[in-house]
């Protein structure tokens, strides 16, 4: 098993969607590259994620990229859906270089390359969300969500 770091916007309805995927094998709310280990004070740069635990013999990092596409507008910056800010950017982030090497050769293989506002980055910090957010939509299916319910649904 291997694990990324995927941020779609808001993380809810990214989680729902990652975690019906062939190959995953869990996911988990989080926030990615702030600077804080913690949930406490101010905004501190992180973005909104999802670990994503997945099995490499079933699904790969480009493949991964390809469903993030599917939930993503890739030329927003900061804005996904009704939700704005620094936070809702997209990315992957992970302590594997190969997953880096792999997502930016996705994207640069795309026709669209010069227009997509999705950052690859490493992980330097992750800290898991609080548990009112973990598996949010599976709780309170009718709270806001950026991805549209027929693609929510779509690998299930």
């Amino acid at each position: 098993m291997e694990v990324v770091y995927l941020a779609g916007g808001c993380l809810w309805g990214v989680q729902a969607f990652i975690k019906t995927l062939p190959g995953v094998t869990f996911t988990e709310a989080g926030r990615a590259n702030g600077t804080s280990r913690t949930l406490e004070g101010d905004y501190d740069g992180y973005a909104e994620c999802v670990k994503t635990g997945f099995d490499p013999t079933v699904v790969t990092i480009r493949d991964l990229m390809g469903y993030l596409f599917e939930i993503i507008d890739p030329y927003s910056l900061n804005k996904q859906g009704q939700d704005v800010g620094e936070k809702y950017r997209t990315g992957v982030y992970s302590e594997n270089p190969e997953h880096l090497k792999e997502a930016k050769a996705f994207l640069r293989e795309r026709s669209d390359y010069e227009l997509i506002m999705v950052e690859v980055l490493p992980l330097t910090n992750y800290v898991r969300s609080a548990e009112e957010h973990q598996d949010r939509l599976t709780r309170c299916p009718n709270d806001y969500c950026h991805i549209p319910v027929e693609i929510l649904n779509k690998y299930k």
